[in-house]
């Protein structure tokens, strides 16, 4: 049996900004993870998860080998995985085989809902991962991570790839994405073999960086699930002008500038965060970190978007009055925040107002670094 574990995430800064290509963002893997247990099997691969309820997902090959069916088709994170990984064990010329796949999970609570620490991308990255192993693929991080981002992307053009970067990489990271729906395109014109290598990866890149040793991250559970594609969506989607004349007046470029200037904004503050990160500057690593709150403000009051809910407000408004810099993490709307705190008094005082605010401390801290990141 092959095990692989993956990382959840959480988005320190950069949210909403980092979709676009190029744009940067901050990510912590957290030490909550998704597990893949792989096992050979022998006319039909089965896919156990919660996921999918009861019975697992059976899927099988066409007589080529090559082409996978499956029964119900779900379509989702796991089975992408699976159709990339194939594609590119057979542009290597490796034999095709079947398996099976077992899918638990860290990353909910215990009556099965999820945080909101991605367990979409740790499933792909596990997923990928133990096929790498089973294939005997000798596959680079980075070369998973870009597998990842493919099986993703075929699914979603909208997504960064950030929590993908997380869960390859682990620890903290700085990370900006490529242009997706090129990367998408490239894949369909010409197979994932040649989309590995293709120079529509330029834009994205990811390092290390480490917060100051004196703070302490904290994150608070609001119970709310959110979705991150729909609010990414709305977000990016212009509002229409309130009136007929105030429609003859507002061209389209007129309607992105707030999207434009929060994109610069949000790239200023997340160099500026990792500069103070480097430098083990705890003040202004909390200054940067108000201000990144303050900047989705303002981009939740332009585009009418419910970032920060009441629930996120009060863990933010708790944390700030015994001292941290809070803010949603993510696309907000709902799941976690996060706190940076000096002091473990500081940090247990804002843990027990959370909890009379009926907000849930996740005791999570950094998954450990997986080793060298390669060139993209």
């Amino acid at each position: 049996m092959i095990e692989t574990r993956a990382p959840g995430k959480l988005f320190i800064a950069g949210e909403y900004a980092v979709v676009e290509p190029g744009q940067p963002a901050v990510l912590i893997a957290v030490d909550r993870c998704i597990t893949v247990r792989l096992t050979e099997s022998e006319g039909a691969g089965r896919i156990h998860s919660s996921e999918y309820g009861q019975a697992p997902v059976v899927w099988r090959r066409e007589d080529d080998g090559e082409q996978i069916i499956v029964d119900e088709r779900p379509f989702d994170y796991v089975l992408s995985a699976i159709s990339t990984v194939e594609e590119l064990r057979s542009g290597r010329g490796a034999s095709p085989r079947y398996f099976d796949l077992e899918i638990s999970s860290e990353l909910n609570d215990s009556d099965g809902r999820k945080f909101g620490l991605g367990s979409s991308a740790a499933v792909t990255v596990a997923t990928i991962a133990a096929l790498d192993e089973f294939y005997r693929l000798g596959l680079t991080l980075t070369e998973r991570f870009k597998l990842a981002v493919l099986a993703t992307i075929a699914i979603s053009t909208k997504a960064s790839g950030g929590d993908l970067a997380a869960s390859t990489f682990g620890g903290w990271i700085r990370y900006s994405s490529p242009d997706r729906a090129a990367l998408h395109a490239h894949r369909e014109a010409h197979g994932v073999v040649s989309a590995m290598s293709c120079s529509e990866w330029a834009g994205c890149s990811a390092r290390r960086v480490r917060p100051p040793s004196s703070l302490d991250l904290l994150v608070g559970w609001t119970g709310s699930p959110a979705s991150t594609e729909h609010l990414v969506t709305r977000v990016h989607t212009p509002r229409e002008p309130e009136s007929e004349s105030s429609a003859e007046s507002t061209s389209a470029p007129q309607k992105a500038r707030p999207l434009v200037s929060f994109a610069a904004e949000s790239h200023t503050l997340v160099d500026d965060l990792v500069a103070a990160f480097d430098a083990d500057d705890a003040e202004a690593s909390l200054t940067t970190l108000r201000s990144v709150r303050a900047l989705l403000r303002r981009l939740s009051d332009s585009t009418g978007s419910l970032i920060e809910t009441e629930a996120l407000h009060d863990l933010c408004e708790i944390a700030e009055t015994y001292g941290a810099a809070a803010k949603p993490s993510g696309a907000g709307g709902g799941d976690c925040g996060i706190a940076l705190a000096q002091t473990q008094t500081e940090a247990q005082t804002i843990l027990s107002g959370w909890e009379a605010a009926g907000i849930r401390p996740l005791d999570l801290g950094a998954h450990r670094e997986e080793g060298e990141i390669d060139e993209f």
